[in-house]
């Protein structure tokens, strides 16, 4: 199997140019700030266009960066926006292309997935989706060579994306990247409190998200109900809209990022 699914928002999301998204990347990370906290066995990170929602990805992205080397796969789920998918969707492809290079495939795991009667191969689900190849370039930044388990989600219920996950999990080698954006489209005042709102059921890990709340609201839900049953615990990183940072505050799109860690309070 050799076939590379191509970057298909680079240009437009991102830049496409491998210097200048590189630098992009690193200016974000370098406005993050910092923390002692205890490096995250799983995340929450928003997929909008980086002008947007970059700086929200950063803060969470930036807590990453000692774990390079540590970290060897990458289980990325995000929400399907172009193509139905019933269940939760695979690629068939060996990598993923990004300006930044080639990222290659865990195809072991991915076709050991293919025994839940709700996982199903589609490279056409992979094809045009954004909410998962956002998410390379900071990973890239931050991690270097790794291996990746893409995963569009689309009607799974919780407790199937939590099987899924539960599969997935693994040691220390394996990072759990769960992709979405919050409110959508809602007056600026009116997006803050539903925004609070969301990450506070996030924080308390209360997997009944709706799609309103988050377009990730199923990944997420099944990351929740997997982290309450592995003792995990949440924190809230960042929670902003795109009206602080690049758009008008009439109509915003929010967005947020979480920590999620094992052993005790984040």
């Amino acid at each position: 199997m050799s076939a590379i699914r191509p970057a298909a928002v680079a240009g437009t999301f991102y830049p496409g140019d491998a210097p200048a998204l590189a630098a992009e990347v690193a200016s974000y990370l370098s406005r993050a700030k910092g923390s002692a906290a205890r490096p995250p066995k799983a995340i929450i990170a928003p997929h909008a266009g980086y002008i947007y929602s970059g700086p929200i990805a950063a803060s969470i992205y930036a807590r990453l960066a000692r774990l390079r080397g540590r970290i060897r796969r990458v289980v990325l789920a995000g929400p399907a926006h172009r193509v139905y998918v019933p269940g939760i969707a695979v690629p068939s492809v060996s990598a993923f292309a990004s300006p930044l290079g080639e990222v290659a495939l865990d195809r072991k795991a991915i076709d050991a997935l293919r025994a839940f009667p709700f996982v199903e191969a589609s490279d056409r689900a992979h094809a045009r989706e954004h909410s998962l190849e956002v998410h390379i370039p900071f990973l890239q930044a931050v991690l270097g060579s790794f291996a990746l388990v893409p995963l569009v989600v689309g009607d799974a219920d919780p407790a199937a994306m939590a099987q899924v996950l539960d599969a997935l999990w693994g040691g220390d080698e394996t990072l759990v990247v769960v992709s979405s954006d919050l409110s959508h489209y809602l007056p600026y005042g009116e997006a803050q409190a539903r925004d609070r709102a969301t990450a506070q059921a996030i924080r308390c890990l209360d997997a009944g998200l709706q799609p309103e709340e988050a377009c990730g609201a199923a990944p997420i839900n099944g990351l929740l109900r997997t982290a309450r049953a592995r003792g995990l615990a949440c924190e809230i990183v960042d929670l902003r809209n795109s009206g602080d940072t690049a758009g008008d505050r009439d109509r915003v799109v929010g967005y947020g990022s979480f920590a999620f860690t094992e052993g005790g309070d984040a």
